[in-house]
């Protein structure tokens, strides 16, 4: 009779745990499944070698572009079609990128993003370039490749330079065209604002005399050349980078939106000065990224902006480029 009541006692004991341990586990579960959502990205930077030059991607942020508004002499019809082949919907958020080349010798950031000019959105640069492990101080050149909001506004904080130990560079034509107050009165009223913050943005840096621009195609450092790609602004210029026989292509603005000026690079925006030229500009940058297999560093083709142009009959496609993990610090 012990026996019997020491192996039920056992075999009980035994439910129990079982039990308890059944509890336990839905109870776990349960827990983890309330906790709450994060809601928010990593930093926004990615890096890889061109030849013997480090390239870092910078995110600035995301904001919705509105297509339906902002795209010319593209239907409705088109839109819609070109944004469903790529599973997009309007408004479409586009990214704001910008492009950190370590030479070894310098340390030279094209473009800057808006800084605080397009609100919460952006302005992420300096957060992301500190996370990419470089300081504003660090850097040597800051090449722009034109002078609208959200590629110039980041290169003051607080009406203070944010790289103050950086020279600025932009082509001539692009600071006479912006810096001259003469010319914000004959622009569409819309791009006011802009001519203000390109004044606001460059003022210390030229009256410090760390501002020097440039003419036309030249080289401005080792392996690094400016490209004239007129049209959206009067001095729209791209950077051709090259190390170990590697290219890589900053273009700036030459496409807003792929899904729809890839398919059709013939459509404007009307941010563009001279839609003529930015499409004349558009067809020989990707005539020449797809001959030359070149890199591009896209101002707004969805984060990191980095990839391959290729082309497919009368259009073109954008192949990202493959994504490599680094060994950590």
């Amino acid at each position: 009779m012990k026996s019997f009541r020491r192996g039920w006692t056992l075999h009980a004991a035994g439910r129990c745990m079982l039990m308890l341990g059944v509890v336990m586990s839905m109870f776990s579960s349960a827990a983890f499944a309330a906790a709450p959502q994060m809601k928010y990205q990593g930093p926004g930077f990615y890096r890889l070698m061109l030849g013997k030059f480090e390239v870092t991607a910078l995110l600035d942020g995301t904001h919705p572009f509105p297509i339906d508004t902002v795209v010319e002499d593209v239907s409705k019809d088109e839109i819609a079609r070109d944004l469903a082949r790529d599973f997009l919907s309007g408004p479409v958020q586009g990214s704001i990128n910008a492009f950190l080349v370590n030479t070894g010798a310098k340390l030279i950031l094209i473009d800057t993003g808006a800084g605080v000019l397009y609100g919460d959105c952006c302005g992420k640069l300096l957060a992301n370039l500190r996370a990419a492990g470089y300081r504003p101080e660090q850097i040597d050149e800051v090449l722009l490749t034109h002078l609208h909001k959200d590629h110039v506004g980041g290169i003051v904080a607080n009406g203070a330079p944010a790289f103050p130990n950086a020279i600025v560079r932009a082509s001539r034509s692009e600071a006479d065209y912006w810096l001259d107050p003469a010319n914000r009165s004959k622009a569409p009223d819309f791009l006011g604002t802009f001519f203000d913050a390109a004044r606001a943005s460059i003022a210390p840096y030229a009256a410090a005399g760390r501002f020097k621009p440039f003419d036309g195609d030249v080289q401005l450092d080792a392996g690094i050349r400016a490209l004239a790609l007129p049209g959206h602004t009067p001095g729209h210029t791209g950077y051709l980078v090259e190390s170990g026989g590697q290219h890589l292509l900053v273009w700036g603005d030459i496409v807003h939106v792929a899904a729809i000026q890839l398919q059709n690079p013939t459509a404007s925006v009307e941010y563009d000065t001279d839609a003529g030229a930015a499409q004349r500009s558009r067809r020989s940058a990707l005539e020449l990224a797809a001959d030359r297999r070149y890199l591009i560093g896209a101002a707004h083709i969805a984060f990191p902006g980095l990839g391959h142009i290729r082309k497919n009959g009368a259009t073109y496609d954008w192949v990202p480029v493959n994504y490599e993990a680094a060994p950590g610090p």
